[in-house]
């Protein structure tokens, strides 16, 4: 039967597509807020040059690469499609992707990849060179992302009905919205690039890395979740029980995910923070992505509950083997993409719209090996080329900023701005000096005093 356009299917996607380029501001918040006040706007900035860079890349060869028909055993889409060839008509012989148009279909795996680069950024914050990430993240699309969408995300089929699309998919792997294309994906090369550029300047010393901006934090973590639903629920291409499936899956799991980071804080540190209610949403978010369609709610929560304690203790794994992850890229997007992936394998429920068959319901561990084998393969793949792609930059072009830029912030270094006027604190009670760390401390030191200081000349408990 042929299929045949629909308008509400169109308007959900659409609608979807917009949640999704949303996230990358949202997470522009997200990690600027956990950075330092003087490397605030740097660290939006790598978020908004992804959008621009990645939102260009896609229309001349991305969606090509990812989508079009197979190269080499189904390793990486053709040039067929190259600037969007193919899919232009809007009259009667417009090209459909299922009951949407090919079009809404580009727009919606387009903002897939931009947020998939601008994740890495966050591994790499308060020292690098902006021109440096620009390039990274172009390399890192073209021979990266797009082949590894190709191999999860490409589903095609020729006109005998045969399937021709991605490895991956072909094999079996169940990743609904991105779970290794995006998040294993995007951490591994977090990992990678964390590695190159080294530790920062006081690593797991200096209390001035602590998060300047808190609110900007759980603003941040708002708006991820809220353009999540269009993420997940948005990938079922359609306005239909399977987005509503996946719609209260993305409900659930990051509530309870939150749950389980706050539980780890309280009983490890005792207090539950801020930072934590934000992350371990994220990382909620981040384990059901490509788990959404396949498990049911109460098994979502299950996995909530296990991905915010999991990450909530992978987060410190940077201290104890000495990579500089600044903001938990790794414990969070890849820890967190591996437990929702390898979880498929053991809670997929016959009854789920993904139709998996996990261990739990009898299937054995032949759909946990497989999904361990699309993890595994992203991750080394996303590594290795990662890895390969930021030697290379750094041996050239370089790749980290000089010891007196990271000290006098890289906003000021590298883009001649600064996100707060001099005076302003931050949630520290530090403020920021454009003229350095040395007159930083200076007025630091100044301020202190004021305001530790009571009238009577007394100590006051910070």
């Amino acid at each position: 039967m042929t299929p045949t356009l629909s308008a509400g299917d169109t308007a959900w996607v659409l609608a979807s597509a917009a949640l999704v380029l949303l996230m990358t501001p949202g997470l522009a918040f997200f990690y600027g807020g956990m950075t330092r006040a003087k490397s605030v706007l740097n660290m939006m900035m790598m978020s908004f040059g992804a959008i621009a860079l990645v939102g260009v890349l896609w229309v001349l060869v991305g969606y090509s690469m990812s989508f079009g028909s197979d190269w080499f055993g189904g390793l990486v889409g053709n040039a067929d499609k190259f600037a969007l060839h193919g899919t232009l008509s809007t009259g009667d012989d417009m090209p459909l992707a299922g009951t949407i148009p090919e079009l809404a279909f580009v727009g919606f795996q387009g903002v897939f990849a931009i947020i998939t680069v601008a994740l890495i950024s966050g591994s790499i914050a308060d020292r690098a060179k902006f021109g440096a990430w620009m390039v990274f993240a172009f390399f890192f699309a073209i021979l990266v992302y797009f082949p590894v969408a190709h191999w999860v995300f490409d589903a095609n089929k020729d006109a005998d009905g045969n399937f021709i699309g991605g490895w991956l998919n072909g094999l079996g792997v169940i990743d609904f919205a991105g779970g290794t294309a995006v998040h294993i994906n995007a951490g591994a090369a977090g990992l990678a690039l964390a590695i190159i550029l080294g530790k920062r300047s006081g690593f797991g010393k200096d209390p001035n890395h602590r998060p300047h901006n808190l609110p900007f934090v759980m603003l941040g973590a708002g708006l991820l979740w809220f353009g999540w639903f269009g993420f997940n629920a948005g990938s079922a291409l359609g306005a239909n029980g399977v987005a509503a499936f996946a719609w209260i899956n993305t409900l659930v799991a990051p509530c309870a995910a939150v749950l389980g980071w706050l539980i780890v804080e309280k009983l490890r540190d005792g207090h539950a923070t801020s930072l934590g209610a934000a992350s371990g949403a994220v990382a909620g978010l981040v384990a059901v992505t490509p788990a959404c369609a396949a498990i049911s709610p109460l098994w979502a929560i299950v996995l909530g509950l296990i991905a915010g304690a999991v990450c909530a203790l992978a987060v410190g794994l940077k201290y104890r083997f000495g990579y500089d992850d600044s903001l938990d890229v790794v414990g969070v997007h890849l820890v967190g993409g591996i437990v929702g992936t390898l979880f498929i394998g053991l809670a997929a429920g016959p009854g789920a719209p993904s139709k998996g068959q996990g261990l739990f319901y009898g299937g054995g561990f032949e759909l946990l090996g497989k999904q361990a084998l699309g993890a595994g393969t992203v991750l080394v793949y996303s590594f290795v080329l990662s890895l390969v792609i930021g030697w290379i930059i750094s041996k050239t072009m370089g790749f980290r900023v000089s010891t007196e830029a990271e000290e006098a912030g890289v906003d000021i270094a590298l883009h001649a701005e600064t996100a707060y006027s001099a005076g302003t604190a931050g949630s520290t009670g530090a403020s920021f000096h454009p003229l350095g760390s040395k007159a930083q401390a200076e007025a630091d030191a100044f301020n202190a005093d004021d305001l530790l200081t009571n009238p009577k000349g007394k100590r006051i408990n910070a």
